[in-house]
Parts: structure tokens; sequence; C-alpha cells
């Protein structure tokens, strides 16, 4: 009985993925600042988008080795005094900058994702977040964008009320048990408190559709839950908005922009 060379040639490299799961994961990304100790293997990481803007790109590999930094200088101690706490290897940190929207071709919003594991029950995962001007060159906040940002303000009150909104529905739509009295009291009328916020993505060009503000696990809910991103429409906010935020708000959220950011 005579071969096909082509089935062939298929079986075999289904064969190769099959017993060689190295071949069928894609590769990691080499990371643009690594250290590894017996105490600690840390990485930052930079996606394209932001090594595409040097001096972003400095600023983040600047925070993120001063914070491996920090890790180290607490983790190299407690490797002399108790060497048992790594049995299972050195403790891990991992910091990620990755870029999550970029408006009028000026306003980048960055997403900063730290891992750790030290050998508890589970690893930890903490979500921050950057606003960076590209026409300035530096990092800035939202507070531009409306008249007024103080605590309690009417802006603000706005925004815990859609937070809420977004998140109440979003633990619908998992099947979640919602409570609602843990979380909803730590979502304060502060900017410095209300959460991680970026500008969300648009359907129209060269806008934002509003505000975006991420959770990481354990903030709004169990850990097993993961984390959470609240949507608050511009629409909502717009009796708040400065002239500088009317100029850069528009639009709706794209479809499927949710699971996106799952």
């Amino acid at each position: 009985m005579s071969l096909n060379p082509r089935a062939t040639t298929f079986a075999l490299l289904a064969g190769l993925l099959a017993f060689s799961p190295a071949l069928a994961e894609p590769a990691k990304p080499k990371p643009d600042f690594a250290v590894k100790t017996k105490a600690i293997d840390g990485k930052v990481l930079l996606d394209a988008g932001i090594k595409a803007d040097p001096k972003l790109a400095d600023n983040c590999l600047t925070e993120g080795k001063k914070w491996i930094g920090e890790q180290r200088a607490e983790a190299e101690p407690e490797f002399k005094s108790d060497p048992e706490l790594f049995r299972n290897g050195p403790w891990t940190y991992e910091r990620s900058y990755a870029t999550d929207s970029l408006v009028a071709d000026r306003y980048v919003s960055v997403l900063r994702t730290d891992y750790s594991y030290t050998g508890g029950a589970h690893p930890n995962t903490d979500i921050n977040t950057i606003l960076w001007d590209k026409q300035q060159g530096k990092r800035i906040s939202i507070r531009p964008f409306f008249t007024d940002l103080s605590d309690g303000s009417a802006a603000m009150q706005a925004m815990v009320k859609g937070v809420l909104t977004s998140l109440k529905a979003e633990k619908k739509a998992r099947g979640t048990e919602d409570d609602g009295e843990d979380y909803v009291k730590s979502i304060e009328p502060k900017l410095l408190t209300i959460g991680p916020v970026t500008l969300a993505r648009s359907t129209e060009a060269g806008k934002s559709a509003g505000l975006m503000f991420h959770y990481a696990p354990y903030a709004v809910g169990a850990y097993a839950e993961g984390s959470y991103d609240a949507y608050v429409p511009w629409q909502s906010l717009k009796p708040y908005l400065s002239a500088e935020g009317t100029a850069i708000f528009g639009g709706d959220r794209p479809k499927g922009d949710d699971e996106r950011a799952k």
C-alpha cells in the first residue's frame, strides 16, 4: 500500500506536537529586565506599544526595576534567616506593562499588572494603571478632563454609581452571588481610592467612550472570581466634563470589548 507523502508529513508533525508541549505552546516574551537569585526570580515586561515610545518605555522600566529591587531587598534576608521558605524555589515576581488604549494620538492608557508567588496557597495579582501624556512626556491623571474631581464631588458620585452598576451587571452575567456589602463600601467617591482607571476604547477614532476601572482579584469579590473591569460611559459623565474632556470623549464602547478585557 502506497502512502500519501503530505498525509505522512502531517501525521509526523501532529505526533511531535502531541509529545512535545513546548512546540505547541507560543514562546514566552523575553523580559526587558530580569534578575534571578536563590531568593528571587524577578522580571519586568513591556509590550510593543510601550517600547515604541522611548520616554514611556524608560519611565515604566525604571519603575519596574525599582519594584523588583524592593522585592529582592525583602526576599534576600528572608532566605538567609529561613531557607525552608524557599524550598520550592525562589519567590517569583513579575511586573508587566501593556497598552490598553490610545486617545487623540496623545493619551496612552497603560495597564500595570503585578504577579507574585511566595509559596502560599495561590499567587497574588495586583492591577494598577498609568495615564501617559505623549505631548508632555509624563504621567497625568484624569483630573484635567473634568471640572471638579474633589472628594465627594458630583462627578465622583456619578463615577461610583456607574462603577457599581457595571460591577453588579458583570457579577450577574458570571452567575456570581452578589451580597453587595463589602465591595460596595470600598468603592468611595475619591479619585485616589475609587480604583485604577483608564480611558476606554471607542467606536469613534481618536476618542474615548468613557472610563474603565480595573479591579484585581479580592478587590471586589472572592479570589476565585478573578479580576473585574467596570465601564462608565462618557454620556453619564457629560455634565462634569471640562473643555479638554469634551474634546476627547465620544462614540461607544466597541462590541466585544468587554470580552477582550477579560
